[in-house]
C-alpha cells in the first residue's frame, strides 16, 4: 500500500513587501511545499525573490501576509524566542558564504548549533560533530583553522555545522556559488545523498544549472511569482 509523501514544509499565499518610501514586492502569493526527503531547487533570474523566498521558508524573514508552515507548525504565532527555539531545532542553514567562525576551530564549529541547543552531553556533542566531519571526508582537518581550508572543505564543514541538530530541512543559498565545478559536483552530491540516504528535505538557491538538475524539482521564479514548478 502506498502512502502519501509527507509535507514538512508549506506557505500559503505568502508575500513580502518592503514598506519603504514607495513598496517594494520581494514574493508575492507564493504557494509552495515541499515532502519529506524531497530536494528541491530554486531558480530565477536575479531580482526575481529567490533569496527573499528562501529566507521565508527559513523563518530568518517573516511574511508581511500569509504562512509558513513547518512540520505542522504555524510559525506565525511563535514569539521571537520560541521562533529561535524552532528554528535551531528544525532547519539547517548553509550559505554562499560559509560564515565559520575564525576563532574556532572546524571541530568548535560543527559544535556550536548543538551547544546552542543544549540537549547534548559535551562529549556527545564532539562526538556526533566528529562522525559528521568523517561523513563528509573532511574529519581528518577537525583542529584546524577556518584560514587553513580550502573553500570545498570549508563548505563541507559548513553542511556539517547545518545537519549538527538533526534538522527536518536544509535550506541553502548558492551553496557552489564560490566553489570551482570539481567541488561543486562534490556539494551537489552530498544533497543529493542526505535526502535520498537520510531523509533530509533540501531546499536550495542556485544560478547552477547543474545542481538544479540534480534536484528532484524545480522551482523557478519570476518577479517575486513562482512561474514554474515541476520535475
Amino acid at each position: 500500500m502506498n502512502t502519501a509523501p509527507r509535507t514538512v514544509l508549506a506557505t500559503e499565499n505568502v508575500t513580502r513587501i518592503l514598506q519603504e518610501t514607495v513598496p517594494v514586492t520581494l514574493v508575492q502569493d507564493i504557494n509552495f511545499s515541499a515532502d519529506a526527503a524531497e530536494f528541491v531547487s530554486i531558480t530565477g533570474p536575479s531580482g526575481s525573490g529567490k533569496s527573499s523566498l528562501l529566507y521565508l521558508l527559513g523563518l530568518l524573514d517573516g511574511p508581511t501576509a500569509g504562512r509558513v508552515i513547518v512540520d505542522g507548525q504555524d510559525t506565525g504565532v511563535l514569539d521571537a524566542d520560541a521562533l529561535a527555539r524552532f528554528r535551531l531545532e528544525h532547519l539547517g542553514f548553509v550559505f554562499q558564504f560559509h560564515f565559520l567562525l575564525p576563532e574556532f576551530s572546524i571541530l568548535e564549529n560543527v559544535m556550536i548549533p548543538m551547544k546552542r541547543l543544549g540537549q547534548f552531553k559535551e562529549t556527545d556533542i564532539k562526538s556526533r560533530a566528529m562522525q559528521l566531519l568523517a561523513n563528509l571526508k573532511i574529519d581528518d582537518q577537525h583542529s584546524k583553522m577556518p584560514d587553513q581550508l580550502s573553500g570545498g572543505q570549508r563548505q563541507r564543514v559548513a553542511i556539517a555545522r547545518a545537519l549538527g541538530n538533526e534538522p527536518t530541512i536544509i535550506l541553502a543559498d548558492e551553496p557552489t556559488g564560490n566553489l570551482d565545478t570539481k567541488n561543486s559536483d562534490i556539494v551537489k552530491d552530498i544533497f543529493v545523498r542526505l535526502a535520498k540516504e537520510q531523509g533530509t528535505t533540501i531546499i536550495a538557491v542556485t544560478h547552477d544549472l547543474d545542481f538544479a538538475q540534480a534536484a528532484d524539482r524545480n522551482v523557478h521564479l519570476v518577479d517575486g511569482c513562482i512561474a514554474r514548478d515541476g520535475r
